[in-house]
C-alpha cells in the first residue's frame, strides 16, 4: 500500500508549510458527498492521530487515515498548471466512475 506525490506536488506542500510555520505534512482522506459517492479531502497535517497511516513522499509526509486507505491505495497526487488554473490533481488508479461536475468518484 502507497500513496504518493509527484516532485511539483512536493514542493507545492513544501512551499506553503513553510509560509504556514507549522505542520508535519499533508492529510489525505475521502469523505461522503456528491453523486458518485465519495470525494477527496485535502489538508495540512498539524499532529498525527493514532490511526493514522504515514508515507514519505519526496520529503513531505503524507497522513491518511485508516478508513481512507483503500479508496486511496495506489493514487499518485500531482500539482498541476494549465492556462490560469492550477491545483491538484489526483491519480487514482481505483476510481471506476466519476460524476460529470468532477467532485466526486466510486470505487
Amino acid at each position: 500500500m502507497a500513496v504518493t506525490l509527484t516532485e511539483n506536488a512536493a514542493r507545492h506542500v513544501a512551499k506553503y508549510l513553510h509560509k504556514r510555520g507549522k505542520g508535519i505534512g499533508l492529510r489525505l482522506g475521502v469523505r461522503t458527498s456528491g453523486c458518485s459517492g465519495v470525494a477527496y479531502k485535502l489538508e495540512f497535517a498539524d499532529v498525527a492521530v493514532p490511526d493514522d497511516v504515514e508515507f514519505e513522499s519526496h520529503g513531505i509526509k503524507v497522513l491518511i487515515d485508516a478508513k481512507s486507505l483503500p479508496y486511496l491505495d495506489g493514487t499518485e497526487l500531482d500539482y498541476t498548471r494549465e492556462g490560469l488554473s492550477e491545483g491538484f490533481r489526483f491519480n487514482n488508479p481505483n476510481v471506476k466512475d466519476a460524476c460529470g461536475c468532477g467532485e466526486s468518484f466510486s470505487v
